[in-house]
């Protein structure tokens, strides 16, 4: 579905200037996000993208140029602070991972770079074959805020704290938001780091205990302190992180990754948002 005229006059704005620094005037910029939403949409092959977006290598190439230089994550960015100005954010932020396949098409990138997932390129090997873990934070409107990968066999905690330094949404003026009101997560989030981290910060924290915490601490006695609030209603509204994930599943190639730098796949994710959130 390309863009509407709504979204584009958000997005519009928010863009680079269409002369580049060298050579001549741009392509449409409306045309080219179009044509990779497209891609990213349906999950086809580049080179089976439609004749009416002309050459798929120049709508590669931009893709990868916006991804490089962090064009993509502004513009997400940018209209998260839009949002957040006309109050439509709400702050009851939902933190959780997916799985996705990595297709056959998505192995043999080379393997630099100074980060993890730059080597790796955050594909590895779990029960299901070659995976990526996708990581993300969605605020109580189902809409992501946002995203770190790894690869697929990564532990959820770990990468928590990652999705939270993430988490900066620029104001008008002052500081950026980097906290939300509470923070609500599954019992894979359930460790003393994650609920001192948010504590520290004065975060509310609604998280679940495992089972095998509570055994522990019982056991212990009083030795084993009183077990963490837990507010049983404020959890109800976890699931919009998992809605989101639908939501950003419905594009085929999100919910199967075909390509083989995790910084192209993360522009992906980046533009996903950008039509969850230009659409409001």
């Amino acid at each position: 579905m390309p863009l509407t005229d709504a979204q584009w006059a958000r997005i519009e704005p928010l863009l680079p200037d269409r002369t580049p620094k060298r050579g001549g005037r741009w392509r449409d910029h409306r045309e080219v996000i179009d044509a990779i939403a497209f891609k990213f949409q349906t999950g086809t092959q580049w080179v089976h993208l439609p004749e009416k977006y002309g050459n798929w290598r120049g709508v590669y190439n931009r893709l990868r140029m916006w991804a490089v230089d962090g064009t993509w994550e502004r513009v997400f960015t940018a209209l998260v602070a839009q949002a957040d100005a006309d109050e439509d954010v709400s702050w009851a932020v939902s933190v959780d991972s997916t799985i996705v396949r990595a297709h056959q098409h998505a192995a043999g990138a080379r393997k630099k770079g100074p980060r993890p997932a730059s080597r790796d390129h955050a594909i590895g090997r779990s029960r299901g074959g070659l995976t990526t873990k996708i990581h993300l934070a969605a605020d109580g409107r189902c809409r992501p805020l946002a995203f770190v990968l790894t690869a697929g066999q990564s532990g959820d905690a770990p990468a928590f704290t990652e999705v939270m330094a993430r988490l900066r949404v620029p104001r008008p003026y002052g500081r950026p938001r980097t906290r939300p009101d509470l923070v609500l997560a599954d019992k894979a989030y359930s460790s003393r780091a994650i609920r001192e981290h948010l504590r520290r910060r004065g975060i509310r924290t609604v998280i679940p205990e495992r089972a095998d915490q509570q055994a522990n601490r019982r056991q212990r006695g009083q030795a084993g302190g009183r077990p963490p609030a837990f507010d049983r209603e404020a959890y109800k509204q976890r699931n919009t992180v998992e809605r989101c994930i639908n939501r950003l599943k419905q594009w085929r190639g999100i919910a199967t990754r075909y390509e083989k730098t995790a910084t192209i796949y993360l522009a992906g994710l980046h533009i996903a948002g950008i039509f969850l959130w230009s659409a409001h």
